[in-house]
């Protein structure tokens, strides 16, 4: 065997992974095809794959397990998000730590690119892209008129919340992961309705991540991907709060259940 076989050896058990945060429709997912289509021309070797972090079809960790199950020795990861906050990096370093960290099986190794705007390509890409604008339409003598919204039906409110210590905790984690099962499951319109969003502290910081369900105003603390799950079917569409997770007022402080 040559040195090229070897090369193409290794890429072949490589895999790159492109990552935007969210897509409501169609579009987004075809245009991530694209993108991973492309990508793969440069790459004929590696398995090239596409994940959306908040929500969308796969997510971030439907993609890694999938990846998983094919034989590949490392993965890549390529984040399509500009501006990178960098609390989203922060974010899926940890993630990535904690699912590797619980993971039953090995797992390739991992390795994250930088952002894109710190590409020196950057600026010939704007470049290229200011040579491609049009003019906005406009339609003489017609004025702009505001038009009307619907009031939510939706009865059921799930508060995530983003404050310090839950960040630190993963509350993105926990966000992007109701996201994606309020899609999945169809939340907004099965049983009472759920609407999801983020929050400022919700205030028992010592028992993060913490997300709180209305009506009832329940309290959730040290939730999980897995705890979510339980929530939106015992709770959210079946009406019985889930205790494991569950922390009622008392009047005294409550520390974080060991489980």
């Amino acid at each position: 065997m040559g040195k090229d076989d070897n090369l193409t050896d290794t890429i072949s058990r490589r895999a790159i992974l492109l990552i935007a945060k969210s897509a409501f429709a169609a579009s987004p997912h075809l245009e991530m095809q694209r993108l991973a289509h492309r990508i793969a021309v440069f790459h004929p070797g590696a398995k090239v794959r596409f994940a959306f972090t908040e929500q969308g079809t796969p997510s971030l960790r439907e993609a890694l397990s999938s990846l998983l199950d094919q034989d590949v020795d490392a993965v890549v990861i390529v984040p399509l998000v500009l501006p990178m906050e960098p609390s989203f990096h922060i974010w899926l370093t940890r993630s990535l730590k904690r699912w590797k960290a619980l993971a039953e099986r090995p797992w390739p190794a991992l390795s994250i690119t930088r952002d894109i705007a710190s590409s020196p390509l950057m600026a010939p890409l704007l470049g290229d892209l200011l040579k491609t604008t049009e003019a906005l339409a406009e339609t003489p003598g017609r004025k702009f008129s505001a038009e009307g919204s619907l009031i939510p039906p939706q009865k059921r409110r799930v508060l995530v919340c983003e404050g310090g210590a839950c960040n630190s905790a993963g509350a993105d984690a926990i966000w992007n992961h109701i996201r994606n099962q309020q899609e999945r499951r169809n939340l907004r319109v099965v049983g009472d309705g759920t609407m999801t969003v983020k929050s400022t502290c919700l205030g028992p910081c010592g028992l993060a991540p913490v997300l709180q369900v209305f009506p009832e105003g329940t309290y959730c603390g040290g939730v999980t991907e897995e705890a979510v799950d339980r929530i939106i079917t015992e709770h959210l569409l079946g009406g019985h709060v889930v205790e494991d997770f569950a922390y009622h007022p008392t009047g005294r402080k409550q520390r974080l259940r060991v489980r």
